[in-house]
């Protein structure tokens, strides 16, 4: 090992980051291609289940707000939230782009997402609006499902 290599492992494990920087996302994936975006517009549905007293695992969209419209490369951060002691099933998580077919992200999200939700530092979307859906479990067995809308300006 070099001393500069030494150096630098000295200091992330001082400083705590080398651990951040060993389960840390990719820095920059294609999230969506040019060709996906192109695909027509999944047909609307709007069907609400509610069965049992329950409480499923929740989504939330940290990454961009959900009303703004960004640039390329987006931040997108997701937080799962379980209940209960429960806890969530990071290989249950389903990412789907919703058109027609739809296109399932799953793989493409798969070195960024962990139990705790999804955190991709840039991921490179074309312009417009963009439906994503997104299915978990917990370890109870529970579903949860949230569908967020990226707008990216050209």
């Amino acid at each position: 090992m070099t001393k500069t290599a030494l150096a630098m492992a000295l200091t992330m494990s001082l400083t705590g980051s080398g651990a951040a920087l060993a389960q840390s996302s990719p820095s920059k994936l294609v999230l969506i291609t040019e060709q996906e975006a192109k695909l027509p517009a999944a047909a609307a549905t709007d069907l609400t289940f509610r069965a049992g007293i329950t409480r499923g695992p929740r989504v939330l969209l940290v990454s961009p707000a959900s009303d703004a419209s960004v640039q390329a490369p987006v931040r997108l951060q997701l937080k799962f939230e379980s209940y209960g002691g429960a806890k969530i099933d990071p290989a249950s998580v389903k990412v789907t782009y919703l058109k027609n077919p739809s296109v399932d992200l799953t793989d493409r999200l798969k070195t960024a997402t962990q139990a705790g939700g999804i955190d991709v530092g840039a991921a490179d979307v074309p312009p417009g609006v963009h439906n994503i859906r997104v299915d978990l479990k917990d370890s109870d067995g529970r579903a949860g499902t949230a569908n967020f809308t990226l707008k990216v300006a050209q």
